[in-house]
């Protein structure tokens, strides 16, 4: 369906519910919205109360092995839930199972998984009306109709089953709402998870069980009836005054004098973190979007966008039990920044009956033979500018009030039947694209569906080469103010010829629902058709039993 002349804005207007306490700030090529929350001081979330959790760990269904090897088999269930983030209220969200963040998935490399995903989403928390919904499982080589395709609605009452190949080398995914036009209030209303891939090179390199914690942090505004608040109306963006970390106002985490990996996933609307210890002590950055780094980098600071991934460890040996130790958010330019959301959560060392911890913080990862089942893929370390088949520019701007890439917006792919693509490459074809944010005074992180990239320059760093913290694979890549990266991408399905359509779109997700989204096909264009191969189909059986793996203890 397309708009025609209808602007985003108008599709919205009327339609979220607001609240109270915002703050329009000006920025170059729009306005932020920035939110205080309206609650009564009793409601209002002090830092360091709470106790951190973790995201329960969804099991399989089913699990076996069949002609083309093994497979797991989930159940997930949009729906509305009830959520205890402010002393004395409850907010109303819509999450995965009904809970937020939602469950974690862990699949091992090799073994297919299918995740069922029913929409019983009758109420949306901010305008009461049922919704459509888009599955995007954020990092994973998919097929077009099982990627999260914009356009490739759910229903409510209906249920689609997405097919992930998991081939890929271990790393930090997530899935995500992805539909057309109501992304950022999706999300922002609770549909965001983890899902971990491992594989053996991982396992055995990299903190693992108790000491490996996944962490969704993101920011929210909230009504005096402990209601979300969020507009969408100024298209530039949308912040909030409270910092969540799993869900969870700014928590306090118990840890062991030892090594800990964290997962580090930032899932707010428009807002980029700048994360460091309050004790000065190195962050190790060990894994990127595509998984592990090769080389381990200590940095004191690194600064992190919506949708990127970095996992990070942090080494709690030097410290003594009832020592408190603070991550914090040092922000970033053009971020609108309240009394504490330059705090995420802190961290509290008790003692550990076990002694000391062993674990030698590596200087180089060993990512093993990369790709697995795939063998026409290069490992995304391996390319080289000389493989390039071609180079293209990729233009991040605003005109006429529009948020572009090259010009163009999704209503112009739209327009043409889906026809419209900025590439075309043929499967396997390595190609560099330069990212160009010419948009003024406004960030842009540039997610690209399907690839893992190598950084290969940077217009703003001393050697013009990526940051530090930028090693590993890349899918989403920051672009700061009139910046500039270079990247080199395979195109690779991992499905020997298959390709199709895949989408490339700015993760400030009011961006992106204002129409800042393009598309680039792998081989056939009209193969695999992301809207109408494998669709939304009725959801006519019975709920089943959730099951949990078994969870680690409230504040660990």
């Amino acid at each position: 369906m397309t708009r025609g002349n209808m602007s985003r804005r108008g599709l919205l207007k009327g339609a979220l519910a607001v609240g109270g306490g915002g703050l329009i700030v000006a920025a170059a090529g729009g306005q932020v919205v920035a939110k205080s929350s309206r609650l009564a001081s009793k409601n209002m979330p002090t830092p360091y109360t709470a106790m951190f959790r973790r995201p329960p760990v969804l099991m399989p269904t089913e699990q076996g092995v069949d002609e083309k090897g093994p497979f797991h088999r989930y159940r997930l269930t949009q729906c509305v839930g009830q959520a205890n983030i402010l002393p004395g209220l409850t907010t109303t969200i819509a999450g995965y199972n009904g809970i937020f963040p939602g469950p974690t998935i862990k699949v091992p490399q090799g073994t297919r998984s299918e995740v069922r995903i029913a929409n019983k989403l009758t109420v949306n928390p901010l305008h009461g009306k049922p919704f459509s919904t888009v599955t995007h499982l954020h990092g994973s080589a998919s097929l077009p109709q099982y990627d999260g395709y914009a356009n490739d609605q759910t229903y409510p009452g209906q249920c689609k089953t997405y097919k992930y190949p998991n081939w890929q080398q271990a790393r930090t995914l997530w899935y995500h709402d992805h539909n057309h036009m109501t992304t950022a209030q999706n999300v922002f209303a609770g549909l965001a998870a983890q899902y971990h891939l491992s594989d053996q090179y991982e396992r055995a390199q990299l903190p693992q069980g108790e000491y490996d914690v996944p962490m969704i942090v993101n920011d929210m505004a909230f009504n005096a009836d402990g209601s979300v608040a969020f507009d969408g109306e100024a298209n530039a963006g949308f912040m909030g005054d409270v910092i969540l970390a799993n869900g969870v106002p700014w928590p306090k985490m118990r840890v062991k004098p030892r090594v800990y990996r964290f997962r580090m996933l930032v899932a707010s609307i428009s807002r980029s973190y700048r994360f460091a210890l309050s004790t000065g002590d190195p962050l190790y950055v060990v894994g990127n979007d595509a998984g592990m780094t090769p080389q381990v980098n200590a940095v004191p600071s690194y600064r992190h966008a919506p949708a990127e991934r970095y996992e990070i460890l942090i080494d709690f040996r030097k410290y003594k039990p009832g020592q408190k130790i603070e991550l914090r958010n040092l922000s970033n330019k053009n971020n609108v920044d309240f009394a504490n959301t330059g705090k995420v959560l802190q961290f509290e060392v008790v003692a550990d009956p076990a002694g000391p911890d062993p674990y030698v913080i590596p200087k180089t990862l060993d990512l093993g033979p990369q790709p697995f089942m795939n063998r026409g893929a290069i490992e995304v370390h391996k390319l080289k500018p000389e493989m390039a088949k071609v180079r293209r520019t990729l233009r991040l701007e605003r005109k006429h009030g529009i948020w572009t890439v090259n010009g163009e917006t999704w209503d112009d792919v739209e327009k043409t039947n889906f026809q419209r693509v900025v590439s075309n490459p043929q499967p396997y074809d390595v190609e560099m694209w330069d990212l160009v944010n010419e948009s003024g005074g406004w960030y842009h992180p540039l997610h690209i569906h399907l690839i893992d990239a190598k950084i290969i320059a940077r217009n703003t760093t001393p050697d013009g080469k990526a940051h530090a913290w930028e090693g590993g694979g890349k899918d989403v890549f920051y672009l700061g103010e009139n910046e500039t990266v270079t990247a080199l991408m395979q195109f690779t399905t991992g499905d020997g010829n298959a390709g199709g359509r895949y989408m490339t779109h700015c993760h400030n997700l009011v961006h992106e629902d204002n129409d800042m989204m393009i598309q680039f096909a792998v081989g056939d264009i009209n193969v695999n058709d992301p809207i109408h191969s494998d669709a939304a189909y009725a959801d006519t059986e019975a709920e089943k039993p959730v099951m949990y793996a078994p969870s680690y203890p409230l504040g660990t």
